[in-house]
């Protein structure tokens, strides 16, 4: 029998699917708590549960649709795992530790369509979206694994920023953070989780209407379109001014900080007036702006860039802060392991490549 997976089930889905078929409210409120606090992976486990209410789970769903294909660890606590889903497709997702919490990067898509000249998540395309559930699991899987060690630690924060499109995979993503939310399983508050997107403008409008409560974040990495357009396609459907008029309608609904995400690239974006200029960019919305300055990560499929020296970084930092735009440098996490996004994925594809 084929069966889908009951992580790809809200609770209000649950509840709904298990009231037609003659169980109580109470018993999907304590699936759904063996589900995340007990985070068991058998259907039968689940002590308490009515014995046709398990009968009927197992029949129609299973928890797990992905394995566990290999894992990196790092020498400053980032895990990286490489799942292989049911369908023999592989995935990333990145368990980091950081100094206010453990945080998660999942993946939403089985490669990118966006095309972004030097990432390594785009150098394989799209072969199809996510299931809601299929990113659940990745979060499952890096609390599980925090639970076998034994520490009593729980990961306290999301970034979807992993292989994909986010927005481009908007229902399952909205579906994945009403699961992960929810009081009654894994309860990570929204301020905690972070959605960043290449800049589809039309879908930042839909975000902010739906008002889901947490943050976001926009991958500009240039000040300009010519510059842009150069290194990240989408640019050329949608330009720099029709995703800051989406970004202002966000900003003016929500009020809530817009993360502006600038990959620096040696002698590509990094000069003092490409910080000017972004700073300009950014304008009156300095108060509602971040800007986080990312080091490169090179990959050898993209040797066109390289990395930015450590004082060209501080400059560009200096410039935008004496310009009075709030700026972060991204702390780096597995510097020691395939660091860059879609990485560790394309080599494993190239090994299996090589083996057939």
């Amino acid at each position: 029998m084929i069966t889908t997976s009951v992580h790809d089930m809200t609770f209000e889905g649950l509840t709904e699917w298990l009231a037609e078929r003659g169980h109580k409210k109470s018993r999907a409120t304590l699936v759904w708590e063996w589900l995340y606090r007990e985070r068991t992976t058998d259907f039968v486990a689940m002590e308490g549960v009515h014995p046709e209410c398990v009968k009927a789970l197992a029949e129609h769903f299973h928890i797990e649709s992905m394995s566990e294909h290999s894992r990196q660890e790092s020498k400053d606590g980032t895990v990286k795992f490489l799942f292989r889903l049911k369908d023999g497709n592989l995935i990333e997702t990145v368990l980091m530790r950081h100094k206010f919490g453990l945080s998660v990067c999942v993946t939403t898509q089985v490669g990118c369509n966006i095309g972004c000249s030097f990432c390594a998540s785009g150098l394989l395309r799209k072969s199809r979206d996510l299931s809601s559930g299929e990113i659940v699991e990745q979060v499952m899987k890096a609390q599980r694994f925090l639970d076998g060690r034994g520490l009593g630690e729980a990961v306290s924060h999301l970034v979807v920023m992993g292989i994909g499109e986010p927005f481009d995979n908007y229902d399952n993503l909205v579906k994945f953070l009403d699961v992960i939310k929810h009081q009654k399983g894994l309860a990570i508050a929204g301020r905690h989780i972070t959605v960043s997107t290449s800049g589809l403008a039309d879908k930042i409008y839909t975000f902010t209407d739906d008002d889901l409560k947490v943050n976001l974040a926009i991958s500009l990495h240039a000040p300009n379109d010519e510059l842009r357009t150069r290194i990240m396609k989408i640019n050329k459907a949608i330009p720099i001014e029709k995703l800051f008029k989406a970004m202002d309608y966000y900003l003016e609904k929500t009020r809530r900080r817009v993360t502006l995400e600038y990959i620096l690239l040696k002698d590509v974006n990094d000069q003092r007036e490409h910080a000017l200029e972004l700073a300009e960019l950014i304008g009156e919305r300095r108060s509602l702006v971040n800007v986080n300055l990312i080091p490169y990560n090179p990959v050898d499929e993209h040797s066109q860039y390289q990395r930015t020296e450590r004082h060209v970084v501080s400059e560009f930092f200096d410039v935008l802060k004496k310009q009075g735009v709030s700026v972060s440098v991204r702390l780096e996490h597995g510097t020691d392991i395939d660091a860059a996004c879609g990485q560790l994925r394309s080599k494993q594809i190239k090994k299996e490549a090589v083996a057939n």
